[in-house]
């Protein structure tokens, strides 16, 4: 059985140092057992303070972003080589990189594969604007995503993979999918990456990501295409976080 993730990911920049190496060590206290990783992504900056917190403890930490290039003249970014000291994950095309940063599927791709090389683990999200889903393009906007994203990737690095199926519509909005549409979407993922490379691709860690809270995590997680959760506002309470990891625990 994939181990389930739960992610820590809405800290963004709504945390100073003090604030991001608090809460860290609040997560760290979260009591989980084997069945599930528990993960941080803190803003760029607070890296360095927050993995030191959690020295010692097997919460894993990970970085928001990264520039798919190794060096150059990049003014404000941070390379994925820059990062594979300091953290085992990185995300590549979270809504906000796609929408607010206009970030493109050929960029999230070369991102992807950057972090690979680096040795690091990719977590690609893909999801569908409201628009989008009204216009029934939801499955095709999320294929798009996925064969672009993993356009550089072999079947030999699919360990290193993990898929974050986050509706754009549920992001920040306090509106989550329904557990049925989570799951249609999630197992839609799965096939998906079934075609692009046969059997192997079932590892992969498949996540919601989407107003996640304390209320809806059991439903949402006992799904049987959904392995975790990227946890968006509730990642800010150690309360909140802690019963979503809870609810992990319990399935």
């Amino acid at each position: 059985m994939t181990r389930r993730k739960i992610i820590a990911g809405n800290w963004k920049m709504n945390l100073d140092r003090t604030g991001s190496v608090d809460l860290a060590g609040a997560v760290a206290q979260i009591t989980h057992d084997s069945s599930t990783e528990v993960l941080v992504f803190p803003a760029t900056a607070w890296i360095v303070p927050v993995a030191d917190a959690l020295q010692g403890t097997d919460v894993k930490v990970g970085g928001q972003n990264c520039h798919f290039e190794t060096r150059g003249a990049f003014t404000g970014e941070v390379s994925a080589s820059m990062l594979a000291e300091l953290c085992s994950y990185v995300l590549a095309g979270h809504s906000e990189r796609r929408h607010v940063f206009g970030e493109t599927d050929e960029t999230v791709g070369k991102k992807v594969r950057a972090i690979l090389d680096v040795g690091l683990s990719a977590v690609l999200c893909v999801g569908e604007t409201l628009d989008e889903r009204n216009a029934e393009d939801a499955e095709s906007v999320v294929e798009r995503q996925l064969k672009a994203g993993l356009g550089h990737v072999s079947a030999t690095d699919l360990a290193q993979i993990v898929i974050a199926y986050e509706p754009v519509w549920a992001i920040g909005t306090g509106v989550s999918a329904t557990p049925d549409d989570a799951q249609t979407m999630c197992r839609f993922v799965r096939l998906t990456m079934e075609s692009m490379y046969g059997p192997e691709a079932g590892e992969v860690s498949v996540l919601y990501g989407g107003s996640v809270t304390a209320d809806n995590a059991m439903d949402l997680l006992k799904q049987a295409d959904i392995d975790g959760g990227l946890v968006g506002g509730a990642s800010l309470d150690v309360q909140s976080f802690r019963a979503i990891v809870e609810a992990s625990q319990h399935l």
